[in-house]
């Protein structure tokens, strides 16, 4: 015979658990189709942006380059591009993919959206560099066109992000690439570096580990098969071309040409000064806006007052001030002179 407490108490846990999962607003199948909703949301996202992306580097999309970046298999890519053409968003002729107006305008609300939140990082955080890109990727597919308009009002309209990738308007408005590959010089031919490919993120790595950045000024010495070597703000960097190839490079005016080679100031030793030539482009946001507000700007001659034991901090004399710097902040500031005190 059947206890009918313990019936009772088997009934009431079968509809606690079709409560729990299938109640309206709060069940678990809900929640589990609101995710589901979202991961669509936000692969239809990223390959619209792919398929813009390959358009303005004049690239021809495919289907296997778009499994390879969304990191899909073939059949459920093949689904996913069925779905965007019926939404309007794609359209296929002859074979070939390509966005209609209204992908290609949702495709650059998303892109403004991820270069705006780059530069909101580099600028107003402390993230670092190689951070920026990730961060922004799981950011751009919660801001709305408003909110990207409030950003991009509140950062003063910028117009290229921290890599030197233009930043679309609101009107999808965005100028076109500039530059050359950094491979694409000739011994001794002075540039600029205005733009750092991030993607990939493996060869974006070893170009933030070796130090560079959008602002530096760079003289190619040699390139082979195996190397490019070249100097960067005077300083001898080598790279292996398929990384040196993700620099993208301007020529330098003549009246904007820095004579090296500079030296971090960290560089000084105890009693020597100074003149600051610049201050990093690699240095943003707080930390540059802290340092000018020292009085480090070009012309500032700086001396070493003094060094701790541990050689860090170190004393600096600065117009009349003694300030303590860290040598990370001291070797972002660069000098063009060493004199004795």
């Amino acid at each position: 015979m059947v206890d009918p407490l313990h019936a009772l108490l088997v009934a009431g846990l079968i509809l606690l658990a079709a409560g729990m999962l299938f109640w309206p607003r709060h069940g678990y199948l809900r929640r589990w189709r609101q995710l589901r909703r979202i991961t669509e949301r936000i692969l239809t996202e990223d390959a619209l942006k792919h398929l813009y992306e390959c358009e303005y580097r004049r690239q021809t999309p495919t289907v296997e380059s778009l499994s390879g970046a969304l990191e899909l298999s073939g059949n459920r890519t093949a689904r996913l591009l069925a779905h965007l053409e019926v939404l309007q968003l794609v359209q296929s002729k002859g074979g070939t993919l390509g966005l209609t107006g209204q992908g290609r305008a949702y495709a650059l609300h998303i892109i403004r959206a991820h270069r705006l939140w780059e530069h909101y990082l580099a600028e107003e955080t402390g993230l670092s560099a190689s951070a920026w890109h990730s961060e922004a990727e799981s950011r751009e597919h919660d801001l709305s066109p408003a909110e990207a308009d409030t950003l991009d009002d509140r950062m003063g309209h910028p117009v290229y992000d921290p890599h030197g990738d233009p930043i679309p308007t609101a009107a999808g408005d965005i100028p076109p690439r500039r530059g050359r590959p950094l491979t694409a010089l000739e011994p001794g031919e002075l540039a600029r570096i205005i733009h750092v490919e991030d993607e990939p993120e493996e060869v974006y790595l070893q170009v933030i580990a070796a130090g560079l950045h959008p602002g530096m000024q760079v003289e190619l010495v040699r390139i082979s098969p195996e190397e490019v070597r070249f100097l960067a703000d005077g300083q001898e960097c080598v790279l292996i071309p398929v990384v040196a190839a993700n620099l993208f490079v301007a020529p330098v005016p003549r009246e904007e040409r820095i004579e090296g080679p500079l030296q971090p100031l960290s560089s000084l030793r105890s009693r020597q000064k100074g003149k600051v030539v610049n201050i990093s482009p690699a240095c943003r946001g707080l930390e540059r806006r802290r340092l000018m507000d020292l009085g480090i700007i070009p012309g500032t001659v700086i001396e070493v007052e003094m060094k701790s034991p541990s050689g860090d901090p170190t004393a600096y004399r600065i117009r009349g001030a003694t300030i303590a710097l860290r040598r990370e902040q001291a070797s972002q500031i660069h000098i063009s002179e060493q004199m004795e005190v």
